[in-house]
């Protein structure tokens, strides 16, 4: 027991500095007080430690040196420390230089007025401006320190990393010298001439251009911002990836696309939006929502092509609709309702095979619609229980500030229409055939109605018309579809997902911000691969020579 305490205490006792060369050695008492002199090509020893220069006071009682000219302290092949004056304590294993101070370790190089090295913690750390070079990185900040054994830099004052392609500006940064990741926290930039980016919290691969941004984050291009709870980003192929409350706001065409999943290829000019996704479009000084399984927006601006898939539905005040999916060209502002399209103008219900929504790109307003075989118009008679309805084969429609006002339904027409005077009084019922119908409608309401060519038909009381001749042929009334309001354009299903992903966010901007788990990438980034191992040669196979 004796015997491993007495062992215990040398273990834990200071080791002393070794003088290994000096050209000259004396003692000056006035000059130098308790100090032995050493001079020229001197080197000393300590712990792992080997410190050169040209002259040296060492104190032995304290266990301490001060060295002069040319100082170099070296620790293995991980550290070299060069400067013109240093002082370094063998009892507490620390060291301090000061003028042109460098540190050089494998995979970067620092400079500054003072570091400090602590050999016990093995960190390096300095208060005043430093200069860190890291091959294509230079790193210059107010104050920083060095772990040793984790090759990491961190920062917690003004940094600003400056690589060839982008400038990154935090107040907390680590960085790993020898894998290139750097880890945000708290407000940080990225700028480039490709784009900028903000985050509160994130990863930067500074090698493979690869980030992941956890909080408050935003990947801004010039003509278009894309934010979300969770983004990914490769700067080498221009590709982002948003996670939940995703929202990507394009300026110039005055459009937003929300979802909670989108993917963004800038060099194409698309991205791919999913999970509740809705396009809101400003047109006639009002907003129009497109809602779609998926959403996809391609094209350079000014020629964007929005495509939205599967259950399509969408809203504008006075108008809203549905059908399979739609295809809107920003360039020709034409918008497609594509496979079973209805749409609601006002308190009219209109269906067609083909329906085209043409804009006027000099208004940005809604200019003409276009309904392609098997037109029906049907809305309900104001007081009474009937429809007034009208069929045919084409339709042809213009607006006037957003609304359908002047309507052509040509070939095969026909009609059914609850005539009422000016105190709503039922005047008769309007049965008719015709080529041509024109309707002149007054805040969504009909004002008036002409027919022409070959008009056949009459008004009939109310009395004289039976139910079953009040309906004409191929009639579907699809009010109970109709979307009275953004809300509508969702399922319920989708409404309980979009809850549960915002909740979900707000809860996690609620927590407090810590800094980011470091990744397993970083820590094993120097691990070696586990050699191959070699097959030993069957017996049976060995050619030998035997000794007989």
């Amino acid at each position: 027991m004796l015997l491993l305490s007495v062992q215990s205490i040398l273990a834990q006792a200071p080791k002393k500095i070794i003088i290994e060369n000096a050209d000259n050695s004396f003692v000056d008492q006035v000059a130098v007080p308790d100090a032995l002199l050493l001079a020229g090509n001197v080197k000393i020893n300590h712990d792992g430690v080997v410190l050169t220069c040209n002259k040296a006071y060492f104190f032995q009682k304290e266990n301490y040196l001060k060295a002069f000219g040319n100082v170099q302290l070296v620790q293995g092949d991980t550290l070299y420390l060069n400067s013109k004056y240093a002082e370094y304590n063998g009892n507490m294993k620390k060291a301090f230089a000061t003028g042109d101070a460098v540190m050089t370790s494998p995979d970067a190089t620092l400079q500054t007025d003072t570091i400090n090295f602590d050999r016990n913690v093995q960190e390096v750390f300095y208060n005043s401006k430093g200069t860190i070079v890291n091959k294509d990185n230079t790193l210059v900040s107010k104050s920083g320190r060095y772990y040793v054994a984790q090759k990491k830099f961190q920062f917690l004052t003004e940094v600003v990393l400056t690589n060839p392609k982008y400038v990154i500006k935090s107040n907390h940064l680590d960085y790993y010298s020898n894998s290139g990741h750097s880890y945000l926290f708290g407000p940080s930039t990225i700028t480039s001439k490709a784009n900028y980016i903000y985050t509160e919290k994130g990863f930067y691969d500074t090698k493979k251009n690869l980030a992941h941004l956890l909080r408050k984050s935003y990947i801004k291009y010039d003509d278009r911002r894309i934010e979300g709870d969770s983004l990914f980003y490769n700067r080498n192929t221009e590709f982002a990836s948003a996670t939940r409350n995703v929202k990507i706001t394009d300026s110039v065409n005055r459009g937003i696309v929300k979802g909670h999943y989108a993917e963004v290829f800038k060099l194409k000019d698309s991205m791919f939006v999913t999970k509740r996704a809705v396009a809101v479009n400003f047109v006639d000084n009002d907003s129009v929502y497109i809602h779609g399984k998926k959403l996809m927006v391609t094209g350079k601006t000014g020629e964007r092509i929005l495509r939205a898939f599967n259950n399509v539905r969408f809203y504008k005040t006075d108008m809203s609709g549905k059908c399979d999916s739609i295809h809107s060209n920003s360039k020709t502002a034409l918008t497609k309702l594509i496979g079973n399209p209805i749409l609601w103008n006002g308190e009219s219900q209109i269906t067609g095979d083909v329906m085209h929504l043409i804009g006027d790109n000099k208004t940005r307003k809604i200019d003409s619609l276009k309904v392609l075989n098997n037109t029906f118009i049907v809305s309900r008679d104001t007081l009474g229980t009937g429809f007034n309805q009208v069929k045919g084969l084409n339709l042809f429609g213009k607006f006037r500030e957003g609304k359908l006002h002047d309507v052509d339904v040509i070939k095969n027409t026909e009609v059914i229409y609850y005539m009422r005077n000016d105190t709503n009084e039922l005047i008769g019922i309007n049965k008719n055939v015709s080529s041509k119908i024109n309707m002149i409608l007054e805040n969504n309401a009909i004002e008036t109605i002409t027919f022409f060519n070959k008009v056949d038909g009459d008004i009939y009381p109310e009395a004289d018309l039976p139910e079953n001749a009040r309906k004409l042929r191929g009639l579907v009334w699809r009010g109970d579809e109709r979307i009275k309001s953004k809300d509508d354009i969702f399922t319920a299903e989708e409404n309980e997902l979009n809850d549960k992903l915002i909740k979900e966010g707000k809860d996690e901007d609620a927590k407090e911000n810590v800094p980011m788990k470091v990744r397993k990438e970083t820590l094993d980034y120097d691990k070696k691969k586990p050699a191959v191992k070699t097959s030993t040669a069957n017996p049976s196979t060995t050619k030998g020579t035997s000794k007989k």
